[in-house]
């Protein structure tokens, strides 16, 4: 019989990681959320199983993924306490939340992965860090987390210790590029574009320049070299973005979200 994977929190996380698994038809899906109505919608689209409580839904399931926020993990673990067996893996998506306090929190009673995604899993493109550091892991157990997660996306196996640099650079990085993305589309409306041309224009760059990194097998450096003639258009405005310090900016900004994370999970 396929294993159980049982969500606890079905918010929008959750909702996309069980989307995302429910078409491999390797695991039996279950979930419980305090949002009874989108748990049902979610239900009806998937298939899954329904449970009435976080502690049903526990007892019922071989692998618990918990995707409720940070500052409700604690009071959710401990909770679930009594259906927490040795045969059981702990799957916990919260940021900040190590697995030392995982594992206090639930009583240890089974082993703890700890999975770092990012938003792009909402339409099937996220990336995984996935930590397996835990000494009480199965390889069975291993194997299936990692397939299952690079089934639905790029898995990345790391250990906790680059956590914080993977959450930094890629958990808060969708907010980066849409943030340039902002920028790029002001430039086009500042240089005279509409609006609505300005923005198709750079959702086709960024798919197009996305697509050349992946499929070239060129570093960047020499794809942004293929672009950058001498003494034309492409170098000017490089030269401005190297006085106005935007690379060292950006390195700045990701190391200050590294911190930013080592400080949360304090």
């Amino acid at each position: 019989m396929a294993p159980v994977v049982g969500f606890i929190g079905t918010g929008n996380m959750g909702a996309a990681i069980l989307r995302g698994l429910f078409p491999l038809g390797k695991v039996q899906l279950a979930g419980y959320d305090l949002n009874a109505e989108k748990l049902a919608e979610l239900a009806a689209e998937t298939g899954m199983a329904v449970a009435k409580s976080p502690l049903e839904a526990a007892a019922g399931a071989d692998y618990v993924v918990l995707c409720v926020k940070p500052q409700h993990m604690r009071e959710v673990l401990t909770s679930l306490r009594p259906a927490l067996t040795k045969g059981k893996c702990l799957l916990s998506i919260a940021a900040g939340i190590t697995m030392e306090k995982l594992a206090a929190w639930s009583g240890g009673a089974c082993p703890v992965v700890r999975i770092m995604p990012n938003t792009p899993a909402l339409v099937g493109a996220g990336s995984y860090a996935v930590c397996l550091d835990d000494p009480k892991l199965a390889e069975a157990q291993k194997n299936l987390v990692l397939e299952l997660f690079s089934a639905i996306g790029k898995t990345f196996p790391l250990p906790e210790k680059d956590f914080d640099a993977f959450t930094a650079l890629s958990g808060s990085g969708p907010a980066y590029v849409m943030y340039f993305m902002e920028a790029l589309i002001e430039s086009g409306v500042y240089v005279g574009l509409s609006r609505g041309l300005s923005t198709d224009v750079v959702l086709e760059l960024l798919r197009g320049s996305v697509k050349m990194a992946l499929e070239s097998g060129q570093h960047v450096s020499l794809l942004r070299e293929m672009v950058t003639s001498p003494a034309g258009t492409t170098i000017e405005a490089l030269l401005h973005l190297d006085r106005s310090a935007v690379r060292a900016a950006v390195i700045e900004a990701v190391a200050m979200a590294r911190d930013r994370s080592i400080e949360l999970g304090r």
